[in-house]
Formats: structure tokens, C-alpha cells, sequence
């Protein structure tokens, strides 16, 4: 009797995949919704993330439509098989504590509203204290372009009599080039890192200040929390129609200037950024109010006397 084939191998020693498995197709659309959503929180279309990373446009199609590559399933199946988290097998970081895993665990089953409240009880206990926050003298501004920050930096810092500083243009002047030209010599990880730079030296160079971030800032894990412990920082936010308008008005359509479906682009961004832009300390909107108005929120926000 001829024994039983064996399952066909890809080069490697990899298993091919195994065709129409539901976990398979759940996996592969679930990783094409966190390369999305990362590719949002950046502002990066596609072809720029094609550019930095190397990656060729067809096959970022392909992932983005959750045709993914089998290796990637392999070690899928790997960690599953081990009950290691993924993310933590593919990291470069050291295994976490058992501490850590067990608080994951938890975290991961909470719902979205949970999770907030689990978050306002940790920083009570362990993070940000009210009054310390009050006498903090840097205010940052973060959101979207077009929400207002630069027009309510200037006015903020003119009345607090300190300077203002548009990071953006920091990052340009410290480096010598444009925002593009960075981007292209050197992608967005290396933005983030020189907009990260530029952050420190503005904070250790002043006693005090009024900082307008780019709309992406707070989406690197690493500048929020510094940009979180050192300033007040306020969310500027409008309807997603006012952020189109008034760019538009500005005269510039970037990042999306040659997208035939800028609305929903910007509404994706939008989306993927939220959840960053609300650790800010303060919410300040914009829509449907004039800059006088949005002003004199804003003092109330931060109270009149400081």
C-alpha cells in the first residue's frame, strides 16, 4: 500500500499555505487592516510607502487586499503553536515579563470603553497629577493640518509672552531641507526621528513655549509620550469638510493634492489618528467658530491665569 504523500513543501522548507482556510483568510485580512490603518496614522499613500520601504507597489496591493505571503502565516502558526504573542515574536525588543504578558491579556479583553476607563484609572494612580500638568510651561499644539494650530499658536504664545515654533519648520531648519526632501532622502522613520530631535531641543533650550506639531507626530510611539510628560498638550480638531476647506483655502492640497477620493482619505487618517490625538490633555474644536472664538476657548481651557 503506497504510503500517504507528503504536504508539498515551498522553498525553505516552508508548508505551502493551506488554500481557503478560514483562520488563514481571517489572519491575512486582519493584517491587511493594521497596514492600512499604520499607512493612515503616517499620511503615506501607498507609492510612498512602496518608495521607503522598498517594497514593491504590487505586492502592498496585494497585502492591503489581504493576499499575504505564506511565511507570514508560518510564523503565525508558529507563534500560535507556542502561545507567544506575534507581535512580541517578530519584535527585536526582549521576551516581556510574565507581569507584562498578564496585564496584555487583560487589556486585550476589555471593550473600547473599558479600556479608556482603565487608562484614566492607571494615569490617577500612576501618571500625570492635575496640578502638576496646570504649571507645566510648554503648550503644545497637535492635530490635523487645517484645524487652526497655527493661527492659535501665535495668538497663545503673544499672550503668554513666550515664543512660538512651528516644529515642522525647526525640523526644516536644523536639517537644512524640506519636509520632502527629508521624506525622500531619508523616509518617515527618519522624519520622526529628526521632528523627535527637534522636539528635545526646543524644550531644553526654553523655559518656555508655544509648539505647533505636525499632523503625524502623534502617532510615533515614542515622540507622544515625551511630547505628553513635558507640556500641556491641546487636541485641535475640526470636521473633517473644515480641514478640506481650509486647506484648500491655504492654497495647498497636500498630502493628498493628486487623490481623486481626498474626503475619504482624509476621513481615514482622521480615523487611524484619533485614538493618538485624544491622549492630548485638552480638546479644543474649531468647527463653526471664528478664530476670536476658538481664542478665547482655548484661554478657558487653560484658564485665564496662566
Amino acid at each position: 500500500m503506497p504510503s500517504p504523500a507528503k504536504p508539498r513543501r515551498a522553498p525553505g522548507g516552508r508548508a505551502k499555505s493551506r488554500r481557503g482556510d478560514p483562520q488563514d483568510a481571517a489572519y491575512l485580512a486582519l493584517l491587511a487592516d493594521k497596514i492600512r490603518e499604520a499607512r493612515a496614522q503616517r499620511g503615506m499613500t501607498r507609492n510612498a510607502l512602496a518608495a521607503d520601504s522598498g517594497v514593491s507597489l504590487r505586492f502592498l496591493a496585494q497585502l492591503e487586499s489581504a493576499q499575504g505571503n505564506p511565511s507570514i502565516l508560518v510564523l503565525r502558526r508558529i507563534a500560535s503553536a507556542m502561545g507567544f504573542p506575534l507581535d512580541n515574536l517578530l519584535s527585536t525588543d526582549p521576551a516581556p515579563t510574565i507581569d507584562r504578558i498578564l496585564l496584555m491579556q487583560m487589556l486585550k479583553r476589555l471593550s473600547d470603553d473599558e479600556a479608556a476607563l482603565a487608562r484614566e484609572l492607571l494615569t490617577e494612580h500612576l501618571g500625570r497629577d492635575a496640578a502638576a500638568e496646570a504649571g507645566k510651561p510648554y503648550i503644545t499644539l497637535i492635530g490635523l493640518r487645517g484645524a487652526g494650530k497655527t493661527t492659535l499658536g501665535r495668538r497663545l504664545a503673544k499672550h503668554r509672552g513666550v515664543p512660538f515654533f512651528e516644529l515642522d519648520r525647526e525640523v526644516e531648519r536644523e536639517y537644512g531641507a524640506t519636509i520632502g526632501e527629508i521624506l525622500q532622502l531619508h523616509g518617515q522613520p527618519g522624519y520622526r526621528r529628526f521632528e523627535r530631535e527637534s522636539l528635545q531641543t526646543v524644550l531644553s533650550q526654553n523655559a518656555a513655549a508655544v509648539i505647533e506639531t505636525g499632523g503625524g507626530l502623534a502617532a510615533d510611539p515614542e515622540t507622544l509620550p515625551l511630547l505628553l510628560e513635558h507640556s500641556i498638550a491641546v487636541w485641535v480638531r475640526a470636521s473633517p469638510e473644515e480641514h478640506m476647506q481650509r486647506v484648500i483655502d491655504q492654497g495647498d492640497l497636500r498630502p493628498m493634492a493628486r487623490s481623486r477620493e481626498a474626503m475619504r482619505e482624509l476621513k481615514d487618517i482622521l480615523k487611524a489618528r484619533e485614538p493618538f490625538y485624544r491622549q492630548a490633555h485638552l480638546h479644543l474644536t474649531t468647527s463653526g467658530k471664528n478664530a476670536d472664538q476658538s481664542f478665547e476657548e482655548l484661554l478657558c481651557l487653560l484658564g485665564r491665569g496662566k
